[in-house]
């Protein structure tokens, strides 16, 4: 218990100093960098990525966590294809996202993330969304529902 107390507790200094000094959206942009946009058409996205190592976890593979930012950011993005003037917000909120996780990604291995919306209503939008190998293979698949209604102006 104590050896993940400091783990988690107390980053080292360094960390501590340089996490304060990062801008605001830098983990966005951190995960997503590097991502390519191969298609957007009216409720699809289809976007290629090659893994960096920079979201590897300790076994050598895309993190999960990693895994789900990129399935928020992509399915986030998917609903602004729709033209429906609420799924066009700047403003949008993930209500709910379930993933299976189903294989690994590698270091400078290229995937393919396809975001698609299920549907997209005056409030609620649902998406599908899958990772997958050059070889078609899925790496994880998503469902992910978002709130789509404009913010309020008070």
């Amino acid at each position: 218990m104590e050896a993940a107390r400091r783990v988690l507790e107390h980053p080292t200094p360094t960390d501590a100093s340089s996490a304060a000094a990062l801008p605001s959206g830098f983990y966005d942009a951190f995960v997503l960098r590097g991502i390519r946009v191969e298609a957007a058409e009216p409720g699809r996205l289809l976007c290629r990525f090659t893994v960096p190592s920079r979201l590897l976890n300790s076994g050598g593979f895309l993190h999960g966590g990693a895994t789900a930012s990129l399935i928020h950011l992509v399915a986030s993005a998917v609903f602004h294809t729709t033209g429906n003037s609420s799924s066009s917000s700047s403003s949008t909120s993930p209500l709910e996202m379930n993933i299976s996780y189903l294989d690994a990604a590698f270091p400078d291995e290229e995937i393919e993330i396809e975001a698609k919306v299920l549907r997209a209503g005056k409030a609620v939008g649902v998406a599908l969304v899958d990772l997958k190998k050059k070889s078609g293979k899925l790496i994880a698949q998503a469902r992910y529902s978002n709130y789509l209604a404009p913010s309020s102006k008070l």
